[in-house]
């Protein structure tokens, strides 16, 4: 017997809800029951539990995604399972569908090693709190940048102080002191070794990562390999990943060659030639090339954020491979698993016609305004009717503002949020912010601009 499913919903979405409903034929029966109210929004659980007296018979109770309260203990009240559908019917849908179904994307494979550059010239203190906002973000090792020809007197001071703390480290320089300093300090691993520096290795416990005589120079690559695999001792390999125009074609094959003549060794991609020394978004860059350590099996990276275009490059490595993992785990494309990697543009950004968001402006009874987006621009109504434009100063003449300031400001910030969505390709819902994925941090994006609104306004929906 198939399953019975009640959805509850207001006034304006009711005839939206049952068409959708309609189009999608799902294997289920339905009852959708109007609950008394306007805008299926402002439903809560308290007025769910007041008003509906009836249950249908249902197996599992769907209200809507913006429905506020208790909804375990909503279930429990009605001995009914309630769940929160999408936040907007157009997503129902897929609500139904596979792309419902969050992809777990708690797992990784690879490590991010963060960079502190310039260390020599960084106090302990300020080392050790970088070192806690890389962890934050999703930082496995943390790594002390050296500097050729410049003294660091509290190096191995550095290195205790944050093994105390907890934190994995390691050490890179290219100079052989340092790195047997560092080792010798309690440094986890020692980037980067090479052919004449590798007997550091047989000095100290610390894994070292170990990298061409010079970039080309694959033969002393794997002589260094060798080496180490006749001690057995675990190393990492960085064959070196060159910025572009300046080899990196060259290093990707490089990075290819070395994995077909070494199926099983650990190896590192180091992306902030990349994402440093490419004046473009980082957060592509970094899907991109952690796609890459995927395909290759690459199982550590080493990055930085020195240069501020690049200040969430930590963050987006963490969520890029957590993607790539959960992607490949289950033999998929990396699409469809999880929204932190999408920034200024959506895979579904207009959810309504321009005609869809005329039919409910039809219905609006009420002088309290909605706002909505569609691709033929920003639509904003209420039931003196409806306006749309592409620039909200076109909007300005046809609206009347001037006998509330506060109301003017809400709706400046809306219609300005809206013109960004619908300029970039973003999903818009009044009275909520943007959504930026790891770009942004949530903290900084979530402003509550109900203390503006007249009394009585009401959401989109």
């Amino acid at each position: 017997m198939s399953e019975h499913i009640l959805f509850l919903t207001g006034k304006l979405a009711e005839k939206q809800l049952r068409r959708i409903l309609e189009q999608i034929q799902p294997e289920f029966s339905y009852t959708v029951h109007q609950l008394g109210i306007k805008v299926a929004a402002l439903m809560t659980t308290d007025m769910i539990a007041r008003r509906l007296t009836d249950t249908f018979n249902a197996d599992r109770i769907i209200v809507p995604g913006r429905c506020r309260g208790d909804i375990g203990k909503l279930s429990t009240d009605l001995s009914v399972p309630v769940e929160r559908g999408p936040d907007e019917l157009k997503d129902l849908p897929q609500y139904f569908g596979k792309a419902a179904h969050k992809v777990d994307i708690s797992q990784y494979k690879v490590k991010v090693f963060a960079e502190i550059v310039d260390a020599p010239f960084v106090s302990i203190e300020t080392i050790l709190q970088r070192a806690s906002y890389y962890r934050d973000n999703g930082a496995d090792v943390i790594d002390i940048g050296c500097l050729p020809g410049t003294p660091f007197p509290h190096m191995e001071e550095t290195i205790q102080a944050l093994k105390q703390a907890g934190f994995l480290v390691s050490i890179d320089s290219l100079t052989s002191d340092d790195l047997l300093k560092g080792g010798k300090a309690g440094a986890d691993y020692l980037l980067s070794l090479h052919e004449s520096s590798l007997w550091i290795a047989d000095e100290v416990d610390a894994i070292p990562v170990i990298i061409p005589e010079t970039h080309e120079d694959l033969d002393s690559l794997y002589r260094s390999i060798e080496t180490l695999q006749a001690h057995n001792r675990p190393f990492i390999v960085d064959p070196i990943l060159d910025p572009i125009h300046f080899g990196f074609s060259a290093s990707i094959v490089r990075y290819h060659e070395v994995r077909n003549r070494f199926p099983a060794i650990e190896m590192m991609l180091g992306v902030g030639n990349i994402t440093e020394l490419t004046h473009a978004d980082t957060l592509g860059m970094n899907t991109l090339l952690l796609g890459i350590c995927s395909e290759l099996d690459i199982n550590h990276i080493l990055t930085t954020e020195v240069s501020k275009h690049a200040c969430r490059a930590v963050k987006e490595a963490d969520i890029a491979r957590r993607i790539m993992y959960a992607a490949k785990q289950q033999d998929r494309l990396p699409k469809h698993i999880d929204n932190g990697l999408m920034a200024l543009h959506e895979t579904a950004p207009f959810p309504y016609s321009a005609d869809e968001v005329k039919e409910l402006a039809e219905q609006i009874t009420d002088p309290s305004f909605r706002i909505q987006t569609s691709p033929d621009g920003i639509h904003i109504f209420n039931r003196d009717g409806m306006h749309t434009a592409q620039d909200p100063f076109d909007l300005y003449p046809k609206l009347d503002l001037a006998s509330d300031g506060g109301h003017a400001f809400y709706l400046g910030v809306e219609l300005a949020r809206a013109q960004i969505a619908w300029q970039l390709g973003k999903r818009f819902t009044q009275d909520e912010p943007l959504q930026w994925g790891c770009a942004v941090d949530l903290k900084e994006n979530t402003v509550d601009l109900h203390q503006f609104k007249p009394a009585g306004s009401t959401l989109q929906k």
